[in-house]
């Protein structure tokens, strides 16, 4: 844990330029970074998808303007968590966990209904297959499937902190990060080992079987058609440490959405709305906190002697952070 938080200080050091600024930032026009990335060949397939301005509107879209009749002030509050005032307006208390429309109530006794929005369930119920599982005393060993952004953070910082982290390749649809942002690949893939291999490859279920921890970050039904489902993955090996970084969360309707940290940001109330488009707010926070979050996670589930599936939704992640939401 301790060299954990040390590999973590320094990782937050990379960034301590950037969050220096952020109070001064001046807020990003989203369309024109897409239209930037275009004009610089950086398209990648599955990366910067034509789809992804649409995708942060419609996520944006899926908040409600609550007017609290106060000097025409107005608070926006995600739809899709949940959110309850108390006698006093002004004190949004934001519900994580909820999964059913819900009510505010007012001051003056009247209940504002908020209907859920395009994000269902962001927070699966917790793993039934969660078990102990006492570790041998050997070096700790991982294998990272993920791409972009969060997952190879949460990898990184694990390989920083001693854990022997594999990361496999797709040998048909490669990570574009080495091209789009090869400082970025250096520092979050420099201590991994590298193999290629498809996912659907019997070594890699052998791989699976051996290591003590597993970083994936595609969507659920997407990974059991190659044959990684739960129920294949523990079987093989029950004592596996399974980190899961999904967009919208591993269960619930919202886990068939294809999303990127763009979308989940602003699902989460990281983007803002200004003049007709999205914003962002200097940089896409909502992959690294991720990936800092479930370095911490696995870490914690290390020195518990925990198994099971750890389930990190960007969108969860950003709204964890949205600081502003029921500010006055």
């Amino acid at each position: 844990m301790k060299r954990l938080l040390s590999a973590i200080s320094e990782t937050g050091a990379e960034f301590e330029a950037v969050s220096r600024n952020l109070g001064q930032a001046v807020s990003v026009d989203a369309t024109a970074l897409l239209q930037r990335d275009a004009s610089l060949g950086l398209t990648a397939p599955g990366l910067w998808s034509p789809n992804r301005h649409s995708r942060m509107v419609e996520a944006l879209d899926g908040w409600m303007a609550v007017s609290l009749a106060r000097e025409d002030d107005v608070r926006t509050v995600p739809a899709w968590t949940g959110c309850a005032l108390d006698d006093d307006p002004w004190n949004a208390v934001i519900g994580y966990l909820a999964k059913t429309p819900c009510d505010i109530a007012l001051a003056d006794g009247q209940m504002l209904h908020l209907p859920v929005a395009i994000v269902n369930e962001t927070r699966s119920a917790p793993s039934p297959r969660l078990r102990f599982a006492k570790r041998a005393d050997h070096a700790l060993k991982a294998i990272d499937l993920s791409a972009l952004w969060a997952g190879p953070l949460c990898g990184g910082l694990l390989a920083a902190a001693g854990v022997k982290v594999t990361r496999v390749e797709s040998p048909t649809r490669p990570d574009p990060t080495p091209l789009t942002a090869p400082a970025l690949h250096q520092r979050l893939n420099g201590q991994k080992a590298t193999q290629t291999m498809a996912l659907c490859d019997s070594r890699l279920l052998d791989a699976i079987g051996e290591t003590d921890i597993l970083i994936t970050s595609g969507r659920p039904h997407a990974l059991a058609r190659h044959g990684l489902s739960e129920e294949v993955i523990f079987a093989i090996n029950p004592s596996l440490i399974w980190i899961a970084i999904t967009a919208y969360g591993w269960r619930g309707e919202a886990a068939m959405r294809t999303g990127f940290g763009d979308d989940c940001a602003a699902a989460g109330g990281l983007v803002a709305w200004e003049r007709g488009a999205p914003h962002f707010i200097g940089d896409a926070l909502a992959d690294p906190l991720t990936g800092l979050e479930a370095a911490l996670a696995a870490a914690r589930a290390i020195e518990a002697g925990e198994s099971g599936l750890i389930d990190m939704a960007l969108a969860q992640t950003a709204a964890r952070y949205a600081s502003r939401i029921g500010l006055r």
